[in-house]
């Protein structure tokens, strides 16, 4: 089966159409017979210009999934692009670089530099890198994201929407190829959460972003074109076109599934 959003089937997709693919992805961390298999062959390609969601069950492999892809974990076995550069044996050096200048990332712990202003902070990446941003996207993204009037206060002085505002500002900034959200939601109440939301799905609709966003949140997940589901570390389901309700009937098989008596199987990482 596949969608217009991401696809984890084995053949590969042009190119141009895919933000990042893995081919064979294996993480097992620990060695003998304590080892712990995070992410079993999985095979899965995101595509551009869409919104993805990774959900499962705690242990799953879903963040484990997301750190790969991003090039922020080690891969046991298997291949891994961004675009059409192999990231898998880059060396450290070129990695970060790539890190740097193609991929954003948002945090649920925001990690904002707390001595700096909202508009230093969004830059920040792009000055380390010597790079000055593209005045006219920058603009852009600062009045999608409704932070034209906080540009000049300090993390302190600013809600936890809006400092996680200023975090989905920094991702965008450079316009990078990819977007990884790791559950940015999880800090935030819910009037806050669901303006991230909002605007991490305007990114995509009105910027033309790519987001993959893993969360165990239904209604987080109905943001986006398509959830992925994964188990034992490997994607198991998918649907496209979510609704909360859809995806938190799907979440309650797992948990059928993990009750059952002689299930006793974790991951390390979810």
């Amino acid at each position: 089966m596949s969608t217009p959003a991401a696809r984890h089937v084995s053949d590969r997709a042009p190119d141009g159409a895919v933000a990042a693919r893995a081919r064979g992805l294996t993480k097992a961390y620990g060695s003998g017979e304590t080892a712990v298999l995070a992410l079993d062959a999985v095979d899965v390609d995101m595509a551009r210009g869409r919104f993805t969601a990774v959900m499962g069950p705690s242990g799953s492999g879903k963040s484990t999934l997301m750190h790969c892809l991003a090039g922020l974990d080690t891969v046991s076995a298997g291949r891994v692009w961004l675009g059409g550069t192999e990231i898998t044996g880059l060396r450290e050096r070129e990695l970060t670089r790539l890190r740097r200048d193609r991929i954003g990332f948002m945090f649920q712990s925001f990690n904002l530099v707390p001595t700096l202003t909202a508009g230093e902070n969004i830059t920040l990446p792009m000055d380390i890198a010597g790079r000055k941003p593209d005045p006219r996207w920058l603009d852009r993204v600062i009045d999608t994201l409704g932070l034209r009037d906080r540009l000049r206060h300090r993390p302190a002085q600013l809600s936890g929407g809006q400092q996680q505002r200023v975090a989905c500002a920094r991702a965008l900034a450079s316009r990078p190829e990819l977007i990884f959200a790791d559950e940015p939601t999880g800090n935030l109440d819910s009037r806050a959460g669901l303006e991230v939301l909002d605007f991490l799905r305007g990114a995509v609709d009105e910027l033309g972003q790519t987001v993959v966003m893993v969360t165990h949140d239904p209604g987080a997940a109905a943001h986006s074109d398509l959830v992925l589901f994964l188990a034992d570390g490997r994607i198991v389901d998918e649907m496209p076109q979510p609704t909360a309700e859809a995806v938190l009937e799907r979440m309650k098989r797992f948990d059928v599934v993990r009750d059952r008596p002689g299930d006793g199987r974790t991951a390390q990482e979810g």
